[in-house]
């Protein structure tokens, strides 16, 4: 179903996280008197400033639409909260759903599991819940439910490019559980309650403004630092990097058109429900990768030319819950949506290069 953005409510979960506040950002200057309601926990999983910065920017954009009908509402809370969901879902009717709001990273949830538990899977439950009383009632309702998946729910699959029809069922982190479990929600809450859901499983998301515990931003940390960076399995790991503009666009597009509601032979509904790849669809070596970085942080000053990068990196054994490539399979997007993501790994690590130096005023 064709779904119109223009003055529709939008509910955004972890708007102030990279991800979530870029698409937030994208929304109110793409489409006219869109309601952009956002909910963040503002948790210290890495510097709350950064988020405060996120915020900031998108607040900026709220009010530069204004006068095209575009409203912003933030509300600081926990998703874990359910009084709190379903009043927010009674207060703004939300028509579309974007739930990013998850706990990140695969070795932090070896450390810390309670918080994965918490945040993706009784976060995620109080949105499905919400999406399914949303139509109580007879109300409309959420016209499409859009959620974060991860490359990481395909563990060590031998099989590259990953496509969405590979089975999925070895995890080899909590995160990746967590993430395989909202799939596996969503499909039962769209087969009972006929909730149009499409699942995106985004690889290596990268760019100005990121997620500080990712390679690229924790790298450039630690060589400011003259701290030593740990390259894991010895360099013979690949990932697809995609940019986060191709990532929102990507979103966008997908947010536009919701699976159909049908009828089986059964008399029940047919799941409206879809999962799709964002990534690249080229897969970068990690020293590779490093070297992109390495040049592009001396180009922009952030680092000085004669820089002693070998005596600054150590190559280590893989890392518990790593996988040794990830690589996406895009056709059924770009068959679906007419869009695949194209940012080379250089330019987007040069525009978060800049970001950064600005940013740290450097």
């Amino acid at each position: 179903m064709i779904i119109s953005l223009n003055n529709k409510t939008v509910l955004v979960t972890g708007a102030a996280g990279f991800i979530g506040s870029f698409l937030s950002e994208e929304l109110l200057r793409k489409f006219e008197g869109i309601h952009v309601v956002g909910i963040d926990s503002m948790n210290d999983y890495y510097e709350v400033s950064l988020k405060e910065y996120r915020l900031e920017k998108l607040e900026k954009v709220a009010r530069e639409r204004e006068a095209k009908g575009c409203r912003l509402s933030f509300i600081r809370g926990n998703m874990a909260e359910k009084p709190l969901i379903d009043k927010l879902f009674a207060d703004y009717k939300p028509s579309v759903v974007v739930n990013l709001a998850a706990q990140a990273g695969v070795r932090y949830s070896i450390e810390n599991p309670g918080v994965y538990i918490e945040s993706n899977l009784i976060g995620f439950y109080n949105i499905l819940e919400a999406c399914r009383h949303s139509y109580d009632g007879g109300e409309r309702g959420v016209e499409h439910l859009v959620y974060a998946s991860s490359s990481s729910v395909y563990g060590n699959n031998k099989k590259v490019p990953y496509s969405t029809d590979d089975k999925v069922d070895n995890p080899i982190s909590l995160y990746a559980a967590t993430k395989k479990s909202d799939e596996l929600l969503a499909h039962a809450y769209a087969k009972l309650y006929d909730i149009p859901s499409t699942g995106l499983r985004f690889f290596t998301v990268y760019g100005p403004a990121g997620r500080p515990d990712m390679a690229y931003y924790g790298f450039t940390d630690k060589l400011r630092a003259g701290q030593t960076i740990k390259i894991f399995n010895y360099g013979n790991c690949q990932r697809d990097f995609t940019y986060i503009d191709d990532i929102v666009e990507g979103v966008i597009r997908i947010m536009q058109r919701s699976p159909e509601c049908q009828t089986g032979e059964d008399g029940l509904p047919v799941a409206p429900y879809m999962v799709y790849n964002i990534g690249n669809s080229h897969p970068e070596n990690l020293l590779d990768f490093v070297t992109i970085l390495q040049e592009e942080l001396v180009d922009a000053g952030v680092l000085p030319a004669d820089y002693d990068f070998d005596g600054h990196k150590e190559l280590v054994p893989m890392q518990p819950g790593d996988v040794p490539i990830t690589y996406a399979d895009t056709e059924p997007l770009e068959r679906d949506f007419g869009f695949r993501p194209h940012t080379p790994l250089r330019e987007g690590l040069r525009k978060f290069v800049r970001w950064y130096k600005d940013y740290y005023k450097l």
